[in-house]
């Protein structure tokens, strides 16, 4: 069917269904031309430009991936093909230290935070093994480790704690297998979809104080273990509970509080002495660093050794607790067990558990990037922790996710390339299958230290809040209330209390975001005492002069006009007089956004304004006080009316949608019935109403579907003749063959004027146009009325199309045009320069 064909039915169809087409183009601009400069630009006058409008067939073609859109999904899924194939030597230096050192780090840790996920220590080494042996394959982060960390450990622990509550008979190991693999399906399934802007609402405050509160709940609850109390008491209560307990219980402490604090005061030390070595020898402090890397795995050795010295003889009745059997190889390898009875048992606590994997990964992930300078992708790093937990219950690992402290030693080690999670699955595979005899000996005290050590770095220090204090007191607020809710009920409750209040505070500064009335301010560049023009050069010595403060002229480039809030909020100079640009028109600047929830709040501070600052058009509009509505009943008797004579009336408003990026219908319509409002309140004359800095085909097209980006008809006398004026700029830029041939122009009249003995310049203004045309600047743009750009018919184009003259590119022609027409029709001859 041809496109004329489908018209012609189309207007059919609409014409039966009562649609009214032309409503989109009220003054009929576009099918009936007007005489020059009364609506529409003259296409004599430059190059023509009609701006097209967005259809909705555009849009849904911008959402239908094309073939090529595919092949990058695909090939993105997979980012090691981007650089594996330029692998060298040096990076794989990089990557065998760094791999061997998280390595030694990983397998200590991954034992100790098994004990916290309430699950045998092997158990955390098959975690650290799959996670680091097939992060590598997705990640887009060379940085980050995934294994087993503490606070999702602890959150599994409480998760297989409660499940083993309703069902007894289930092992703790299988319960953790089916939490990895659900969790694991559904993040897996975000990111590929690529929703991985869904953890952009999860703010820092909120990832602070969940990582503080879960840090205190974690060190709480190894106190009974580090000082080896015999007294039987769970530590998985609220922490406030578990400390209470754990201090009653302290004289029931054993000889595992020898090794518990001195391996706790070892760690510490070690740290200590080699960031001071570090700072006093400079050149060393490469080796310190690695020194203190692997203290853990020193202290962890350490007191291995004094184990295996004090029970070597006595492995049925050890003098202090230690970790015992741990078998060697992958002795839970297989298909996990899922079905529907295990997953109802923990649904309820499965988003809690899905959040703090995406809260931890992406955050440390982000931070890595940027220290480091290169950029993540989140969607793809869901797909990596995603795939690494649907894969890793195979060998029997439980939930995993980015490690803070492992990723900051594999950071500073100096990794080139992911592949160094390879090195680290060695290392580790070597632990599972050489070292178990020697685990027997380990003791528990001792893994107590180093989960204490570990996540000690995770409480927010007091520097850091005082930080957020001065960028967002309130958040301060959010960040107390969610450690609060962690230690006094739990991890869960705390996460979903920072995020729920977050979300809270984000929708209520956008529900109640006021923008900004502007006015007119004139500025002058000074440097010391010295003021300067706009190319650059001195000026007058001293202050500035009064005839330059005075002076209207617009010949004058000492100066340029800007435009400030009349309230002064944004901390500008409250001695600055801030005058609307013209009596009776405002410019009003939108804060955050114009959507449905701020809509009403945002009109109803322009609406109040604009009555305060204006009087009624006809002051006689209501004969009588029966006829007066009831919200505006007047003056009590024997009072008069308030004298408003010296207020303006209201001719213009002037919208800068520079925060606007998108409208809908609601907003919309509260426009359109703000509109109303007003050309009542000013009746009979209509109110004009421009729209600047709209950076949004569909914003435009909405607004035009309002039918705004024309002047309004006044109620009686239709549309009046008005000026249009427009913004045009030169075509191709300074080198463009229009400005080359401009150039020329004025080169041979300059030749001309001084072979006849007369001035290089024959008048001000063409002085003005000649600089402006031979700046070696960026394209210059000009707000001029129709009749001057005549001039240079053949040199510009419009800036924007001729369909919407209301619809301007900044602030400065908005106020040009509207003033300009308000003159125009009160019978002024000159153009009023804003």
């Amino acid at each position: 069917m041809s496109t004329k064909a489908s018209t012609k039915y189309g207007h059919l169809l609409a014409k039966g269904l009562g649609i009214k087409l032309p409503y989109r183009d009220p003054l009929g601009s576009l099918a009936e031309p007007v005489t020059r400069g009364e609506s529409v630009f003259s296409s004599g006058t430059a190059e023509n430009y009609v701006e097209p409008e967005p259809t909705a067939r555009e849009w849904v073609e911008d959402l239908i991936p094309t073939s090529r859109d595919v092949g990058l999904y695909f090939y993105n899924l997979f980012p090691f093909l981007r650089w594996i194939t330029r692998y060298n030597v040096q990076w794989l230096i990089g990557d065998l230290v760094a791999g061997i050192t998280v390595g030694a780090v990983v397998v200590p840790q991954g034992m100790s935070y098994a004990q916290l996920a309430d699950l045998p220590v092997e158990y955390g080494l098959y975690t650290s093994f799959m996670g680091v042996l097939i992060y590598w394959f997705f990640a887009t982060s060379k940085d980050i480790t995934i294994g087993p960390v503490a606070v999702m450990s602890t959150l599994t622990g409480n998760i297989i704690i409660e499940v083993q509550k309703a069902h007894p008979d289930l092992p703790g190991h299988v319960i953790a297998s089916a939490l990895a693999v659900i969790s694991g399906a559904i993040i897996t399934f975000i990111g590929l979809i690529r929703w991985g802007w869904l953890v952009e609402f999860i703010p820092l405050t909120a990832i602070t104080a969940y990582m503080t509160g879960s840090a205190l709940n974690i060190i709480v609850g190894q106190i009974k273990n580090l000082m080896g109390e015999s007294a039987k008491f769970s530590t998985r209560g609220a922490t406030y509970k578990v400390l209470i307990l754990s201090l009653k219980h302290l004289p029931s402490s054993k000889l595992d509080a020898a090794l518990g604090l001195t391996g706790l005061v070892m760690l510490y030390g070690i740290r200590y002495a080699c960031n001071y070595a570090a700072r006093k020898r400079p050149d060393k402090a490469k080796l310190f660093f690695f020194i203190a890397t692997l203290r853990t795995a020193f202290v962890i050795l350490f007191y291995t050794m004094v184990s295996a010295a004090t029970n070597i003889h006595r492995r049925d009745n050890p003098a202090f607790k230690v970790i015992g059997t741990v078998p060697r190889g992958f002795q839970d390898a297989g298909a996990p067990r899922i079905d529907t009875g295990i997953i109802k048992a923990f649904a309820s606590q499965l988003p809690a558990a899905i959040i703090v994997m995406l809260i931890e990964h992406i955050s440390i992930s982000k931070s890595f990037g940027r220290v480091n300078n290169y950029k993540i992708d989140p969607s793809q790093e869901l797909v990596a922790i995603g795939v690494s937990n649907l894969l890793g219950p195979l060998l029997g690992a439980y939930p995993a996710t980015g490690s803070f402290s492992r990723t900051a030693i594999k950071s500073k080690a100096g990794v080139r390339t992911p592949i160094a999670g390879l090195i680290t699955a060695v290392v580790v595979l070597l632990a599972i299958y050489a070292l178990p005899p020697l685990f027997w000996y380990i003791p528990q005290a001792s893994l107590s230290a180093v989960i204490i050590h570990a996540v000690g770095d995770l409480i927010t220090p007091p520097n850091v809040v005082y930080q957020f204090w001065l960028v967002s007191p309130f958040e301060v607020f959010i960040f107390f209330a969610g450690v609060l809710v962690t230690v006094f009920a739990s991890i869960e409750d705390g996460v979903y209390t920072t995020m729920c209040v977050s979300m809270f505070l984000l929708l209520w500064r956008l529900v109640k975001s006021q923008g900004e009335f502007l006015g007119k301010v004139r500025v002058h560049s000074v440097i010391g005492d010295h003021l300067i023009d706009d190319e650059g050069k001195y000026g007058q010595p001293g202050p500035v002069p009064e005839r330059t403060l005075n002076e209207d002229n617009d010949q004058n480039d000492t100066f340029r006009n800007i435009y400030l809030p009349v309230t002064h909020r944004d901390g500008s100079n409250p001695l600055i007089s801030v005058q609307h640009p013209y009596p009776g028109v405002f410019i009003y600047r939108f804060s955050d956004g114009y959507v449905y929830p701020n809509a009403n709040n945002e009109t109803d501070g322009l609406v109040a304004t604009i009555f305060k600052e204006t009087r009624r058009t006809n002051p006689h509009v209501y004969g009588n006080p029966g006829e007066r509505p009831w919200n505006d009943p007047g003056p009590r008797r024997g009072q008069s009316e308030p004298d408003r004579s010296h207020l303006p009336t209201l001719r213009a408003i002037i919208l800068d949608f520079s925060s606007v990026h998108y409208v809908d219908v609601t907003s919309i319509q509260n426009l359109i019935d703000v509109r109303n409002q007003l050309d009542l309140y000013a009746s009979p004359e209509p109110v004009q109403w421009h729209f600047t800095n709209i950076n949004n085909r569909w914003t435009k097209r909405a607004l035009t579907s309002a039918g705004f980006g024309y002047p309004t008809p006044a109620p009686n006398n239709g549309f009046k003749r008005w000026k249009p004026i427009f913004s045009v700029a030169e075509l191709g830029g300074s080198n463009s063959a229009a400005a080359t041939a401009e150039r020329e122009r004025l080169s041979h009249h300059q030749k001309t004027d001084l072979e006849q003995g007369g001035s290089t310049y024959t008048t001000e203004r063409e002085r003005n146009e000649t600089e402006n045309s031979s700046n070696d600047g960026d394209d210059y743009i000009k707000q001029i009325s129709t009749a001057t750009v005549s001039k240079r018919q053949n040199n510009i184009a419009l800036v924007s199309g001729i369909g919407r003259p209301f619809f301007h590119i900044d602030v400065t022609s908005a106020v040009q045009s509207a003033i300009f027409n308000i003159e125009e029709s009160s019978g002024a001859l000159k153009l009023i320069e804003p």
